[in-house]
């Protein structure tokens, strides 16, 4: 009785083993489709906060359920313009205006102000010389149109990021500048919230304390 149910267990397993392997395919696809998917860093537009081929780990299902929020690290598809050539080209930079901030350049410590809150930014690039990166080259006063996001690299000098694009704008009004700096939030893949390769550097992409004393748009 033993070895029969035990000969049957096994023609079973081999049996179901593609069925097994179907499903755990499918289930991979899946997840990468809609809920986590991997991302490598090929450019030191988020220096230092992401180096050169960090790997990192975004998290897609997230903004079906809330907007993106200041500080967050997200990937999008980057606007035609933004583009270097590449069909659907992914960026990854951090949220500095949500729709409806008001962000201005600069307060007299050359700091960011959003909505009138001056912004510390502790991660803004650091040469190995010790001078920081300018947090922007140029002053501008946006106001980020609805279903938009003001987005900026860490590395501020080294990024195709909002401010990148508000300066190389051909457009003829400030509508028009503020429209072609910014991204539309349905062109956001997810939220990447950590760092998972090189070991050495795994470490979650939480949003800097900063952020939290900024004031909702309006207020």
């Amino acid at each position: 009785m033993i070895d029969e149910q035990t000969e049957k267990r096994k023609g079973s397993f081999w049996r179901e083993l593609p069925i097994l392997l179907g499903v755990a395919i499918l289930v991979a696809v899946l997840v990468r489709a809609f809920v986590l998917q991997t991302f490598y860093i090929p450019s030191p537009s988020m220096q230092h906060t992401l180096e050169l081929w960090d790997r990192v780990l975004v998290n897609k299902l997230v903004y079906n359920f809330r907007e993106p929020r200041r500080g967050e690290i997200l990937v999008f598809k980057a606007p035609t313009a933004w583009q270097s050539g590449a069909d659907g080209e992914d960026f990854i930079k951090r949220v500095i205006g949500q729709p409806g901030d008001n962000v201005v350049c600069c307060d007299t410590q050359r700091r960011l102000v959003i909505n009138g809150q001056s912004l510390d930014e502790p991660y803004v690039y650091v040469e190995s010389d010790g001078t920081r990166n300018q947090v922007a080259d140029q002053d501008f006063d946006i106001t980020v149109p609805e279903g938009r996001l003001w987005v900026m690299g860490d590395h501020r000098e080294a990024s195709g990021d909002s401010l990148e694009h508000y300066e190389q704008s051909i457009a003829t009004d400030e509508a028009g500048k503020i429209q072609e700096a910014t991204i539309p939030i349905d062109s956001v893949v997810g939220r990447a919230f950590t760092i998972f390769w090189p070991l050495d550097r795994a470490t979650l992409l939480s949003v800097p304390e900063e952020f939290e004393t900024v004031p909702a748009a309006g207020k």
